[in-house]
Order: structure tokens, then sequence, then C-alpha cells
């Protein structure tokens, strides 16, 4: 019999933000293990025609998105070099604000309308069709196949390495400028002893994230590839599961897949690349350069080029969508049950990627306190990197996953929703991270020992001490991600059917039924949707609380 009153065991601070990380990282796990379980289980009663699927065609597939995603960063890296450069040499003139705000529009429009603008430009019927078919002397067949692949992700990925790039230009110190300045340093003399050093170190990551995203490109190459002779393996995965049912190819393709992203992945690790390309610039500083007259036209060239390069799909896509019949669509069923659809699935899958990436971040934090200078664990490790790893696994792979395993349990087609949105929220969750964790962390350091000393824990500190400071960097993460899946085509390219359409799934039927203008119309709404969410991001992310 007792005979005193026994001391209680306290609980240790932040338990409930380890166990909401934990929950949290369990569902990340379910949803990627899941998609390889389906896989494996389907290979173990297929695992002969699974063997024989590592074929020639396999090979030539594997082989073409290397080729592609070489040739496309290699095409893209080299010119940004040469815009970023000039960006760098003249940090004051007119118009240079928007010229990067004009830079930073292809990372906020989805592939298919960035696709169908390159089409509007480039195409059969484009705007230079006329010209190309007055060069070549013959009709202009068109921009399908590998060249349209290089040119869309030029446009995507030329701006995004040239902000990198100028974001690593901007950081040196003016001292050096001022230096070169007095030592009557050229343009030559400058760029080898100051901006090759600073670009060179900064060369391999920048490349490395490029390669990254046109290795893993489907949508692009979905749309323009044109053709088995330029199909990559996320295509391939698609065609297999989609028009020939061949999950034994799927699973040969599926894995391969995986094989090439992790290990472009762990090159980009080694490389220190972030692969959530994060092309935010500081402000330019004011320097003192002095460029002759031969570089000042060279660079207002290089400039004035890259910008035509990058306004003109842009423009061409608006000006396609402008000639649609806009009202007649705006009132088309189809396209307002696509809207809605489109709309609710990114809500939910923001909500969610919020969610989930809150739940990270703030168990990472609470592990690293309670450790103190001890080395991190395992779950304080996960919780800070195991949203990353989702990068190695595309959502076109976590897709096809799913729906070898879903068909066995009923019509793969009825869980089209809850894939769209558990997909695309785990997809953003790298983003979303990386715009909540540094506000929670700091007003972590802030409050910490008040909220311990006050006995403030649970549902009353997120509300009163931690919401304030993270309301604006999570309404920022929240637009973003709902962008991201507003405009993406990988996951409802497999499971979307008649009763479940998108915006993008309805553009893509519209494209393959040749109803080019009514794609075109389509295309303007989408891209005039995510680009709103994408820039209400920046302006919340830019302002202070």
């Amino acid at each position: 019999m007792a005979v005193g009153p026994e001391p209680l065991k306290a609980r240790p601070a932040g338990a409930g933000r380890v166990a909401a990380g934990a929950l949290a990282l369990a569902a990340v796990g379910l949803l990627v293990g899941g998609a390889f379980a389906g896989l494996a289980f389907e290979a173990l009663g297929a695992w002969q025609g699974a063997l024989s699927a590592f074929d020639s065609y396999l090979l030539r597939v594997a082989r073409f998105t290397l080729w592609q995603a070489a040739l496309s960063t290699l095409l893209s890296v080299g010119p940004a070099l040469l815009v970023a450069r000039a960006l760098a040499r003249h940090p004051r003139f007119f118009g240079r604000g928007l010229i990067l705000q004009l830079f930073a529009l292809p990372l906020a429009l989805p592939a298919i309308v960035a696709a169908l603008g390159v089409l509007a430009l480039y195409g059969r019927a484009g705007y230079f069709a006329p010209l190309f078919s007055a060069l070549a002397g013959e009709r202009w067949p068109g921009i399908y196949g590998l060249s349209g692949i290089l040119v869309a992700h030029m446009f995507f990925n030329l701006p995004l390495a040239a902000r990198l790039f100028l974001a690593a230009l901007e950081n040196v110190p003016a001292d050096q400028w001022r230096l070169s300045a007095q030592l009557g340093m050229g343009a030559v003399s400058s760029f080898r002893f100051i901006e090759w050093p600073v670009l060179r170190n900064a060369l391999p990551g920048v490349a490395g994230l490029v390669f990254m995203l046109c290795a893993t490109s489907f949508t692009i190459v979905l749309t323009l590839g044109g053709g088995p002779g330029a199909t990559t393996l996320e295509v391939a995965i698609y065609q297999a599961l989609r028009f020939d049912f061949d999950p034994a190819r799927a699973i040969a393709l599926t894995l391969a897949q995986v094989a090439l992203t992790g290990l472009v992945v762990a090159m980009l690790a080694r490389l220190g690349a972030a692969m959530t390309g994060d092309a935010s610039l500081p402000v330019a500083p004011r320097r003192a350069l002095f460029p002759g007259r031969v570089e000042r036209g060279f660079n207002a060239a290089v400039i004035l080029l890259s910008l035509a390069f990058v306004a003109g799909p842009m423009a061409a896509t608006v000006a396609a969508g402008l000639r649609a019949d806009l009202a007649r669509l705006a009132g088309e069923g189809a396209v307002i049950a696509a809207t809605a659809t489109s709309l609710v699935l990114s809500a939910l899958a923001a909500l969610l990627c919020l969610l989930l990436s809150l739940s990270l971040v703030m168990a990472r934090r609470a592990l690293e306190l309670r450790r103190r200078a001890a080395a991190p664990g395992l779950l304080e490790r996960l919780s800070d990197t195991g949203a990353m790893m989702v990068l190695i696994v595309p959502p076109i792979v976590i897709g096809a996953g799913w729906f070898i395993l879903l068909r066995h349990v009923g019509d793969v087609f009825a869980f089209a929703p809850a894939m769209v949105v558990t997909v695309n929220a785990v997809m953003a969750m790298p983003f979303a991270i990386r715009a909540i964790r540094p506000a929670h962390d700091a007003a972590s350091a802030r409050h910490e020992k008040l909220c311990l000393s006050l006995g403030i824990a649970g549902w009353n500190r997120l509300r009163l001490v931690d919401w304030p400071a993270l309301r604006r960097p999570a309404a920022t993460a929240l637009a973003f991600a709902m962008a991201l899946s507003l405009g993406d085509l990988g996951v409802i390219a497999l499971f979307g059917s008649d009763r479940v359409q998108t915006l993008p799934f309805l553009l893509l039927q519209r494209m393959g039924s040749y109803r080019t203008a009514d794609a075109a119309g389509i295309a303007l709404f989408l891209g005039v949707l995510c680009l709103a969410l994408m820039f209400a991001a920046g302006r919340w992310g830019r302002e202070k609380p």
C-alpha cells in the first residue's frame, strides 16, 4: 500500500509534435512504399515477363532519356551562363527587374501550357511556320520529336539556370569589383579572375539540377515527343499501362526509372545542389563596372535574344487562347466540371501538403531541442530529409505502382481523386518545407523557453505562438502547392477518365482530338489560374509579418 504520493513521470517536451511528425513520415512512407509493394506484388506473379521486358526497347528508351536530358542541359546551361553574366555586368538598367520577373514565369506555368505555346510558335501551323517553310524551301513539318522536347526544356530551364547563376554572381563581394575597376581590368580579365571561379563552382549543381528536371520530364515528352522514337522512361510507363496494359513491362520501366533518378539525386547530393530549384535573387548591389561599347552591345544582344526566346511561347499562348471562343468554353459543362475538379483537388492537395510539412518541421525542431548537443537520431534525420527523398520517385512511378496495386482491389479509375490529392501533396512538400521551416525555427528560438516556463503546449501553442509567425509562410506554401497541383498531369494521366477530369487532362484530350482552338482556350484558363496563385505566393513570401 502506498504511503505517499508517487512521483509522476513528466511527458517529454514536444511529444505531440514528434508524434505528428512520425505520423507524417508514416503517411509519406505508405504512399511511396505502397507503390513499390504494388510493383513487387505484380513482379512476383509475372517475374518472367518482367525480366523479358529488359530488352532492346527498354535500352533504347533509357538511352533516349539520358540523351535528351544531356542535350537539354547543354543547350540550357550554356546560354544561361552568358545571360547571367550579361545581367550581372549591368546591375542597373531600365526593365531589368521586369526581365527577372519574366524569367520566373516559366517556373509557374504548367508544362502542358508551355508545350502548347511552343507548338503555337514553332508548330506546323505556328506563327513561324511560313518563315521556316520559306527558308527550307518546303512545307515546315513542325517541331514534334527531339527538337520540340529540346526547345520546351530550354524554355523552362534556361531562365532557371540564369537566375541561379546570377544569384551566385550577385554574392561576389563588392570589394572585388572595386579592385578590378581600380586595376583597369577589362571584360576578359574580370571574367577570368572574378566571374568564372564563381560560375565554375555553381556549374555542377545547376547542370545537375537541370539534368534531373529533364530526365524526369513527363508532360513535355508526352505532348511534344511525337512517336516511339522520342519516348522517355516515364512516357513509356504511361503507355505500357494506359494503352498496352502490360504490367510486366511497366515494372521493368519503373525499376529503370527509379535507378536512374536515384543515381542522379545521389550525384546532386554530392555536388551540393538544391533540388527544389530556389532561384530567389538578392537585391543587385551597386558595383563599379565600366563595360566597353563592344561588351555593352554583346550583352544587350544576349539579353534581348533570351528575352524574346522566353517571352515568345508565353505570348503565343495568350494570342492563341484569345482567338478561341472563350465565352463558349467558359459555359461548356466539361470545362466547368474540370475547373471545379481541379480547384477542389488542388486545394485539398495543398492543405494536406501544408499539414504534413508543418508536422515534419515541428517534429524536427522538437527533436533537435530534446537532444541538445548529442548527434541527431534517425527520426530527426528522417524529419529533416525524408520529404526530399520523394524527389527520387517521380509522380508517374508512384502512380504506376498504385495503379497496378489498386486494380486488384476494384475500379482503378474510382481512386483518381485520392491518388491525385495524395501524390501531388507529397510532391510539393520539399517546396513547402523550404518556405515554412526558417520562420518556424526562428519563432521557436525566440519563444521556446517562454513556452516551457508558462506550460504553453499543443493547440494553444500553435494558435497563440507559432501561427502568427507561420501565417504568411504557410500561405506562400499553400498557394505554391496549389499551383503545382493545379497544373500537374502526371498522376491524372494514369487515373483520369470521363468521370474525373482536371483541366490539364481535358487539355490533353482536346489536343489529342485535334481541337486546337479549344485546347488553346483551356490552356489560357489554366495558365492564368496558376500564374495568379504563384504571384500570390510570391507576394505573401516577400511581405514581412
